[in-house]
């Protein structure tokens, strides 16, 4: 019996919208209905196409699932983080989806992480969650929370097994292993626990998937007599929750895409009224950090790059400078520890750590070797420590964790990610690859830089093959990372690409203000550009050039597949937003509102929708000849709806049918695709393997 391998057609009725005097038929708007059998119908048969039309791949991805697995040591121990009296870490097991999340007792005279052979379990561990456990008889499974209280007793955890953000709350007693009878379903990210662990404080969402509201739970009664502690309803505005790493105070964070407000309850009094730090103002941004006596506020208050101030924890008030603004450095976070702070900054393209001693001590910044790399701290739940641990990485470095002494700025690396020998079975080594740092030209003539990773030796006389990233928006930085499964494709002659375009947070707050809104046509001219200047030096050539983008950068993918279809070979949109302007002009969609201080209000300002009709791909479907395209999405994605990517690939087939379209739809995930390791690496090899077919490596 032979596969079909005709396209999906996709024929119901269409819809009418009309805004601002303009008159739109979006013949496939009947796929946002995800209950009805002709929808999901539609999403398997696309499937059942997609399977036979990469059929001949099958082996490909085995290979190179194989070789992902070949190379990850699969029984793994993460570096044990301190915390009171234990060690906290996770591990995974050969074999198994999850990690296991454990805790060992500090011994005496113990002051370096323990370690273990191959990643076998610690001599007397606690297992505190295993998620294999939890996951089984369930395809997907994702954690939410974990959160240990302050006196090491209760763990909150929260998990999801549908992939859309909505997580059941429970609460476990470490010193029994029972479970609580406590269970708060449809909770969202975030959990805070009061100084004495008898009052949880966690975060749920309204309607539209927008995180609304902090909740009181006290621990060991039902959920119905919690107490809500903070409502938004502004729109634009969604809310966190946090414990400060001193213990001292639980924080609100309540926050649009430009401005901010956050309020304090002190841990030790969680039934008090939340106090403002300072009131919100348009445009304004800022967030705390316990210190001391004062609180640490990182703000852009006249300020573009930010600047770090403090005011009094006992009376919040006037802002007393700490760090003055530095234009082209941005201060993106700071960390509190009891004798020093260290900020997380980012300067000509890099990231960087600021060491500001207490008293005593000049402020240093800490250097490390590469010229392309990432760093930033990892987990310091300690708030009375001399050592912080930071992770780095770069495109041939593995991830790295470190302990750096605060003192005497020695840094010890505690453990690189083990990368096992490949088909060759040589050993990893980052000298068999070379990273570089390029620049495109935009059409303003702005620079923009590009971050490339090869094989040593790859020739640059336009026949490498090339695959180049890209994303582009709310002020995400795509910093230089190490991946296993990219190995495969270097190893096979593929050059590697980030395109650090206008609306990420590279280059600053400036770099992003220059890619969003009434701006935001510079992120797809500027990836357009990098992808003409990798051809131009040689770097590859136009036929053996794909793009790849997810989320809002599969938003990206779509525009430049517009704008520049002869520019590419292949385009992986993965969860695309490909259909801004319809779910934009929508309120009751998820984080809809949310969003137009990102994109702007087409539905109130008809500049702004004028511009994003001129831009959002399924708007600007011509009939022209496209690039080959690979459509990636998940049924129960809340953040970019799965139908937006359905609806696109319809309208190519119909508009410009001599295209190879494809459309692959997890059925039972979210927006990050599949949970499970294995099925990620199994959707990883799926993904290169397409791409090599289309650069003619397969």
């Amino acid at each position: 019996m032979t596969k079909k391998t005709s396209a999906p057609v996709a024929n119901r009725v269409p819809a009418e919208r009309t805004h601002h005097g303009d008159t739109v038929i979006d013949e496939y708007a009947w796929l946002a209905a995800k209950d009805d059998p002709a929808t999901i119908a539609h999403l398997t048969a696309e499937n059942a196409y997609t399977e036979a039309r990469t059929a001949h791949l099958e082996g490909l991805r085995a290979e190179l699932f194989e070789e992902t697995r070949r190379r990850t040591q699969e029984t793994d121990l993460s570096v044990p983080s301190r915390k009171d009296g234990y060690w906290y870490y996770t591990r995974t097991v050969e074999g198994q989806q999850y990690g296991v999340h454990c805790r060992r007792a500090v011994r005496d005279g113990e002051t370096a992480p323990p370690v273990s052979a191959d990643g076998a379990p610690l001599d007397g561990e606690e297992v505190l969650l295993d998620g294999n456990l939890i996951a089984e008889g369930h395809d997907f499974f994702a954690l939410g929370a974990f959160d240990v209280s302050p006196d090491g007793r209760w763990l909150a955890y929260s998990t999801d097994f549908a992939g859309d953000e909505r997580f059941t709350l429970r609460i476990k007693d470490l010193s029994t292993g029972e479970l609580l009878a406590d269970e708060v379903p449809g909770t969202f990210y975030g959990t805070a626990w009061s100084a004495d662990a008898s009052v949880l404080f966690y975060v749920t969402v309204d309607e539209a998937w927008r995180p609304n509201r902090v909740w009181r739970h006290a621990v060991g009664t039902p959920s119905s007599e919690d107490v809500v502690v903070h409502q938004e309803d502004d729109e634009r505005f969604w809310v966190g929750v946090d414990l400060t790493r001193s213990e001292r105070f639980v924080l609100i964070d309540i926050h649009s895409k430009v401005t901010s407000e956050v309020r304090v309850i002190p841990a030790g009094n969680p039934t008090g009224e939340p106090a403002v730090i300072a009131p919100r103002r348009q445009g304004i941004e800022y967030t705390v950090e316990h210190h001391g006596h004062r609180f640490l506020i990182l703000h852009n208050d006249g300020a573009e790059d930010f600047a770090l101030a403090y005011t009094s924890a006992d009376a919040p008030g006037d802002w007393v400078p700490l760090i003055e603004h530095s234009p082209g450095t941005r201060l993106e976070s700071v960390d509190a520890f009891s004798d020093h702070l260290v900020v997380s900054l980012r300067s000509n393209g890099l990231t960087g750590l600021r060491v500001i001693p207490v008293g005593d001590g000049d402020a240093h910044d800490i250097d490390f070797p590469e010229p392309i790399y990432s760093v930033g701290l990892d987990a310091n739940p300690e708030y009375r420590t001399r050592e912080i641990r930071l992770r780095y990485t770069s495109l041939v470095t593995p991830d790295s964790v470190y302990d750096y002494d605060l003192v005497t700025r020695q840094m010890v690396l505690r453990r690189r990610k083990p990368v096992r020998p490949g088909p060759d079975g040589r050993p990893y080594d980052p000298a068999d690859y070379e990273q570089h740092r390029d620049w495109a030209l935009a059409d303003d003539g702005t620079r923009v830089p590009i971050s490339l990773v090869c094989r040593a030796g790859t020739p640059k006389d336009g026949s490498a093959p090339c695959v180049i990233y890209g994303y582009g928006s709310y002020e995400a930085s795509m910093d230089p990372w190490f991946s296993i499964a990219r190995l495969s494709l270097l190893d096979r002659g593929v050059v590697f690409a980030v395109a650090h375009i206008r609306g990420g947070g590279e280059l600053g707050r400036r770099w992003y203000d220059e890619g969003k809104l009434l701006a935001k046509k510079n992120t797809f001219t500027d990836f357009v550009a990098c992808a003409r200047h990798l051809v131009k030096a040689g770097w590859t050539a136009g036929d053996r050039l794909v793009a790849r983008g997810a989320s809002a950068g599969g938003l990206l993918m779509g525009a430049v597949a517009n704008l520049a279809p002869d520019a590419f070979a292949g385009i992986v949109a993965q969860v695309p937003f490909v259909d801004a302007l319809t779910s934009i002009l929508d309120p009751s969609l998820p984080l809809t509102v949310t969003e137009w201080e990102e994109w702007g209000n087409p539905l109130a300002d008809p500049e702004v929708y004028a511009y994003m009709k001129s831009y959002t791909p399924y708007e600007n479907v011509a009939a022209v000849d496209y690039p080959a395209i690979l459509a990636v999405t998940s049924l129960n994605d809340t953040r970019v709806l799965y139908h937006e990517p359905a609806k696109w690939i319809a309208r190519l087939r119909a508009i410009a049918p001599q295209g190879d379209y494809l459309l692959k739809t997890e059925m039972g995930a979210g927006h990050g695709g599949p949970s499970g390791r294995y099925d990620s690496w199994r959707e990883e090899a799926f993904i290169n393997a397409w791409i090599l077919d289309k650069l003619g490596r397969a």
